[in-house]
C-alpha cells in the first residue's frame, strides 16, 4: 500500500503528454504563393544557416540546440536552456 500522496501525484502529472517541436525556421507566405509551391519548391526561412533551433514543448520555447543523426533518424542536442525571457539560461556542454 503506498501512503505517500506526493508520489501518486507526482506519477499522475509525469505521465501527462506533452507536444514536443523543433523549429528550424518561420516565413510568411501569401494564399497566391502558397498555392504556387510545388514538388521541388524551396521556401526561404527567417534563421540563418548553422542558427540554433528553437526546441519548443506546447508551443512554449524551453531549449536551443541542433541536429544530429541517429542511425536512419534525426534527432536533436540540446544545447542551451532558456528561461521565461527567452535568453538562453545555461549553456549545456
Amino acid at each position: 500500500m503506498n501512503t505517500s500522496p506526493v508520489t501518486s501525484d507526482q506519477d499522475l502529472v509525469f505521465d501527462i503528454p506533452l507536444s514536443v517541436a523543433v523549429e528550424v525556421g518561420r516565413t510568411t507566405l501569401t494564399i497566391r504563393e502558397l498555392l504556387k509551391l510545388g514538388v521541388g519548391s524551396v521556401v526561404e526561412l527567417d534563421r540563418p544557416a548553422g542558427e540554433p533551433l528553437d526546441i519548443r514543448v506546447n508551443g512554449r520555447l524551453i531549449s536551443r540546440g541542433e541536429v544530429v543523426a541517429i542511425n536512419d533518424r534525426y534527432g536533436v542536442r540540446f544545447t542551451d536552456v532558456v528561461g521565461a525571457d527567452g535568453m538562453a539560461m545555461e549553456q549545456l556542454t
